[in-house]
């Protein structure tokens, strides 16, 4: 869906997953320190929203999510995937429940596989499942934002801002209120510095929890039985998983950051180096320069000096291997 704040000062479509939404509004810097100051807001009108009521809802989810949600409070955020048999990720859901609705943004263009997992999964249950994204957009404010938010307006609140359900229809009028606007390169530039994975960038069809650091945010040890839980066990009790997500420092010299894909390898093997891993997502943050996050073998040392294409990279742990 084309969001309307594409008609902005400054807009410059985003491209690629996040088409529909503005990449930035002419200062890429500036609405980055807005965002770390706690100040602006985030279109993120171009995500999947889904509901979920019913008086059987909650224990209904959670019996098909990695997260443990019988019993959540309203008001309270979580998170939580969905796998596949073989334990394998396939849905990331961002989850809030107000007490009569369970509320849920996933990327976008994923809403409609979703929901017809949930349906096909109803069964006796109390429970209604639906695609609202046509009349609710996602807007995010940063953590400290002292932006209002309207009475009714469903929030799904954590350490990292306050995610919105705000009806469409009032997009542009929260807008002019509430700005400045920030594009999703700079929200990107945030996420990768906090090292937080997104699905369809951190993830390909083989990524398991583990490799993500998503055991404990999203994957809940000691819940019950679900899709792929089997492989969580597994490889929580005998093993590792086979690769690691790692936050890269990018040598600032290069003009062009390294796009999604890119090979990372060991420096001293040089470009024509076995290849250890890829680039997931890279970005230019307004105090570290341009940043990156890949996902590599689980056995590469930790003190490796590694390389992304041509490009020098030191890299950080952000999943222990």
């Amino acid at each position: 869906m084309k969001s309307p704040l594409l008609s902005l000062p400054g807009a410059v479509p985003a491209e690629g997953r996040d088409e529909g939404v503005a990449a930035h509004y002419g200062d890429l810097f500036r609405e980055q320190r807005a965002l770390a100051d706690g100040s602006g807001f985030v279109d993120l009108s171009h995500r999947g929203v889904i509901t979920v009521t019913g008086d059987d809802r909650l224990s209904w989810l959670h019996l098909l999510l990695t997260q443990h949600v019988s019993e959540l409070p309203a008001g309270r955020a979580t998170e939580a995937l969905i796998l596949t048999s073989n334990g394998h990720v396939e849905h990331a859901l961002y989850i809030v429940d107000d007490g009569t609705t369970t509320w849920v943004h996933v990327e976008p263009g994923t809403q409609g596989d979703l929901l017809a997992y949930l349906e096909s999964m109803k069964f006796y249950y109390r429970v209604e499942a639906a695609d609202r994204t046509e009349d609710f957009a996602v807007v995010y404010l940063p953590a400290g934002s002292i932006a209002e938010v309207p009475d009714g307006v469903a929030v799904r609140e954590t350490p990292q801002g306050r995610d919105l359900f705000l009806p469409r229809a009032d997009l542009e009028s929260y807008a002019a209120a509430h700005g400045p606007a920030v594009g999703m390169l700079g929200y990107e530039a945030l996420r990768v510095e906090a090292h937080r994975p997104r699905l369809g960038f951190e993830t390909d069809h083989r990524t398991i929890p583990h490799e993500l650091g998503w055991i404990g945010s999203a994957v809940h040890l000691q819940k019950g039985c679900y899709r792929g839980q089997e492989t969580v066990a597994r490889v929580q009790n005998l093993g590792k998983p086979p690769r690691r997500l790692v936050f890269l420092h990018l040598d600032g010299s290069e003009v062009l950051l390294p796009g999604h894909g890119t090979p990372v390898r060991l420096a001293s093997d040089g470009e024509e180096g076995r290849q250890l891993g890829f680039i997931t997502t890279s970005a230019r943050h307004h105090e570290l320069g341009p940043i990156a996050l890949a996902l590599i073998k689980r056995n590469v040392p930790l003190d490796a000096e590694l390389m992304v294409g041509t490009t020098a990279a030191a890299q950080e742990v952000v999943v222990e291997p």
